[in-house]
């Protein structure tokens, strides 16, 4: 089942978020999941 979290970062990291988004075509929602699951293939 999903769940949702919540995030709050500074301006300039939003504005890293906001810059992928666009890069990519993406949305915010699904850059903060593409950065979570990497740096969680990181830890394992």
């Amino acid at each position: 089942m999903p769940r949702k979290y919540s995030v709050v970062c500074e301006d300039p990291l939003a504005a890293d978020i906001e810059e992928l988004a666009r890069e990519y075509g993406i949305s915010e929602q699904e850059v903060l999941h593409q950065l979570v699951e990497a740096g969680l293939e990181v830890c394992d």
